[in-house]
């Protein structure tokens, strides 16, 4: 149950798949360098390996407790978190503005990558403190900013993010909680809310809730909610710590996975808040948090798999079962056919997803950070465009290769001693949280795609139409080409039946339409990058075509079965009668 930081595939990606050079002329991020990266890279993966690693399994053998009002973390997180904060890692990607690193979104994706996969739980506390800081940054008083940022930029205190209730889920139409104005800036928060990650705990030293609520005036639906700050213990002119508020986690979920992770109901009892951004605004200022969160939760899939394929293939060199075709007797199954398949789709699949996650990040450094502004706007439609993807795709990806991951096992897969069902269970909370992946569909469609008449998406295209030109003008990745020449028809005829249908086929082959992108855009940047590695004269050029032309034969050839669905539209899912559907 060893991690081994997948270092080498993060630096080839960065310098031939999403073209970090790019980023690094910027003037934000001129004093950048490969070797500060590379310096980065292995910090993170030392801090991961030899200090989060450890502790995945303790964590999910033994989950944070509730002992009164607080929370207790799991054995070794408190300890793993100072030094964490310590080191300064939940400040890298944040602007030096706030007194963060500044470094690079794209870079961030790769040490987050390292921090959930060698342990997810522990990683979803500094993904949340973030996404927090993000939106407060973004858009609450310079008063709050002076008084929470600094401490938060640096790790001394945690972020939570608190939307959801009983009856308000996906929809928060129905939110209940109420703000009263106390007549001195600040509110009264009353109201409970459910699933909130790391909601409480014992690592930092305070806990800064963003909650939505509604204000007594408020129009209904989604329309009338607003975003309020409310610490866990209030914090007094000079910055010291004071009295706890009025609010408290009742209880611990109990969970299929992320044990280590406390998902907590908190109770908001006239809670003191501060007001984030305008009233009945509190979505916009939220979906600022959840943005962010969304690309993240996608590196999670990645993360989650790779821990997932580095068990299988360890284990698949260890274990010595039936005998091996052309091998000597005692050789161990790696030798055999089928699982070598299932180890190159596993790691083909996740290098693909890792490289749509990177551009993600990559395109959300390029519209902060560009000279010209028709150069950031562009930036900003594909960062919109890619996020979905990168949540949905990779999330379902994460959950497909931990699958096959407890397959490689077998018998011992489906035991808790190897390790390989943690990963399966870790994995299956990500396509869920952040936007279900089905919403995710329909955000790509209805935001993304049919907003703007295809506009981004056929900008996207036109990229992947340039990667096929390099490949058929030149004299490497020809395996790949027919491949990669039919997925982009493909998605040029899906993308077209998307913006002309009506609006219940559209959303009927949404997720359909989402993963053929996926496993275009995915094979595309693999071949990209062989390409300009081979270009490069770089050493690892050889191993990356080689798993471009696995995903070239195996996994875009998927996009064909996928577009005949779409052209049927919602016929294929809505002509068996609803009253039937228990039984025949």
């Amino acid at each position: 149950m060893t991690y081994a930081a997948p270092v080498k595939a993060f630096h080839y990606l960065l310098r031939h798949a999403v073209d970090v050079d790019s980023i690094m002329a910027t003037d934000a991020h001129s004093e950048v360098s490969h070797d500060l990266i590379s310096d980065i890279l292995d910090g993170a993966a030392s801090f991961t390996q030899d200090v989060l690693a450890p502790l995945n399994w303790t964590g999910d053998q033994n989950p944070a407790q509730l002992n009164g009002d607080d929370v207790t973390a799991s054995p070794g997180f408190k300890e793993a978190y100072a030094q964490f904060a310590e080191a300064g890692w939940q400040s890298l990607p944040m602007s030096t503005d706030i007194g963060g690193m500044g470094l690079p979104n794209a870079l961030a994706a790769a040490t987050s990558e390292m921090i959930y996969a060698s342990n997810m739980a522990f990683g979803l506390c500094p993904m949340l403190t973030s996404s927090a800081v993000k939106a407060i940054d973004a858009h609450a008083s310079d008063e709050l900013k002076a008084k929470y940022l600094d401490k938060m930029v640096t790790g001394e205190w945690s972020g939570a993010m608190d939307l959801t209730e009983p009856q308000a889920g996906s929809d928060l139409g129905p939110l209940t909680t109420k703000a009263v104005p106390k007549g001195d800036g600040s509110y009264s928060i009353t109201g409970q809310k459910i699933y909130i990650t790391w909601g409480d705990h014992d690592c930092a030293d305070n806990i800064i809730h963003l909650v939505l609520a509604r204000l007594p005036d408020a129009p209904s639906g989604s329309r009338g909610i607003s975003l309020f700050l409310c610490p866990k213990y209030m914090v007094e002119d000079d910055g010291t710590l004071g009295a706890r508020n009025s609010f408290k986690p009742i209880g611990l979920e109990h969970k299929l996975g992320i044990h280590g992770s406390p998902t907590c109901v908190m109770e908001f009892d006239g809670a003191t808040g501060w007001l984030v951004g305008e009233e009945n605004r509190g979505l916009a200022c939220m979906f600022t948090m959840m943005n962010e969160a969304r690309l993240f939760v996608g590196v999670q899939g990645v993360a989650i798999g790779e821990r997932a394929y580095q068990a299988a293939l360890q284990y698949a060199h260890d274990r010595v079962q039936g005998k091996v075709i052309n091998g000597e007797a005692g050789a161990p199954i790696i030798g055999h056919p089928d699982v070598r398949r299932m180890l190159i789709d596993m790691k083909s699949r996740l290098m693909g997803a890792r490289a749509i996650c990177m551009a993600t990040a990559a395109a959300s450094d390029m519209a902060a950070c560009a000279a010209d502004p028709d150069a950031r706007k562009a930036a900003h439609a594909r960062e919109a465009l890619l996020t979905p993807i990168a949540k949905a795709y990779s999330t379902d990806l994460g959950v497909e290769v931990a699958s096959i991951g407890v397959q490689v096992h077998g018998g011992m897969g489906f035991v808790e001693e190897t390790g390989a069902a943690q990963h399966y269970r870790d994995a299956r909370i990500a396509p869920i949280y952040e936007g279900t992946n089905g919403i995710q569909a329909l955000d790509l469609i209805g935001r993304k795609l049919r907003r703007d008449g295809g506009e981004a998406m056929q900008s996207l295209i036109a990229e992947l139409v340039s990667i096929h030109t390099m490949v058929k003008d030149g004299d490497v990745a020809q395996l790949c080409e027919p491949a990669l020449r039919d997925g982009v028809e493909t998605l040029k005829t899906a993308t077209d039946i998307m913006l002309n249908a009506s609006e219940i086929d559209a959303m009927a082959a949404a997720s359909d339409y989402l993963a053929l992108v996926g496993d275009v855009v995915a094979g595309a940047y693999l071949i990209k990058a062989a390409v300009k590695g081979k270009a490069a004269g770089d050493s690892l050029a050889d191993n990356m075509q080689a798993l471009a032309n696995y995903h070239a034969l195996s996994v875009m050839p998927r996009a064909g079965a996928r577009l005949d669905i779409i052209r049927k539209g919602a016929d294929v899912v809505f002509d068996f009668p609803v009253g039937q559907l228990a039984d025949l």
